[in-house]
């Protein structure tokens, strides 16, 4: 068998993507696909992209070997997108524990605002904003705690993404989670791909919501919810 068709020759990015194709799932930018890495890959993987962007920074026609800035860039930034900010992509969704709805609260209950971290799928730039996150409980509703709000927004942020997907994502992963009679997201964003290029508009905002439930139906709770969120901008 020729060695580079041989498993120990194909590239850790290839036994994944076919583990995942196998399975019938996605990979988009913005999916999780911590289920199909097994241990020791993201290492593999880490050194894998850092020779693909070695190869990136020599078609920029960038002097790596006599630059002392940017000689190690190649490994830097490999961590960076796999540790760091694409992290949510290849992890398992953080442990939540959830506890019953003992006393029965049925009250609104607003966490936020909640910093947010991601990068535009378009052009791999930062994205950067804040979340608020409304909650209407119900007696069978699970109760989590209010950092886990914060934990789960940074998994979900944490991969290239597009601000109207992520926010369904997010609010899709609490329902899940909590079942609750009402849920309520409002993101407020800065996109570093409007500002930074193209028009450069540097106060440019965006800000989009997600109504679930309650907050859908009744007009007065989602003016109750949007008047508590602090004056954006």
């Amino acid at each position: 068998m020729n060695p580079v068709d041989s498993d120990e020759g194909t590239p850790v990015s290839v036994k994944i993507r076919e583990r995942i194709q196998a399975a019938r799932k996605r990979f988009h930018a913005n999916d999780n696909i911590a289920d199909f890495i097994q241990p020791g890959e993201l290492e593999l993987l880490l050194d894998e992209v850092e020779e693909k962007m070695k190869g990136v920074l020599s078609s920029l026609v960038i002097d790596t070997e006599h630059d002392h800035n940017t000689d190690k860039t190649a490994r830097r930034v490999a961590k960076m997108y796999i540790k760091e900010v694409f992290k949510g992509r290849y992890v398992p969704q953080p442990t939540i524990t959830e506890f019953p709805n003992a006393e029965h609260l049925n009250e609104l209950m607003i966490v936020g605002p909640i910093t947010v971290r991601s990068a535009c799928s378009h052009h791999m730039v930062p994205i950067m904003g804040k979340l608020w996150i409304g909650v209407l409980p119900n007696e069978h509703t699970n109760v989590i705690g209010l950092s886990k709000y914060a934990r789960l927004a940074e998994w979900i942020m944490g991969r290239p993404q597009i601000q109207e997907e992520a926010v369904v994502q997010l609010a899709d992963l609490i329902q899940q989670k909590t079942q609750p009679d009402g849920l309520a997201i409002v993101m407020e964003a800065t996109h570093f791909c409007v500002g930074w290029r193209g028009v450069k508009d540097v106060d440019s905002k965006m800000i989009n919501s997600v109504m679930r439930g309650s907050f859908l139906k009744d007009a007065n709770l989602r003016r109750e919810f949007l008047s508590l969120i602090p004056q954006k901008g």
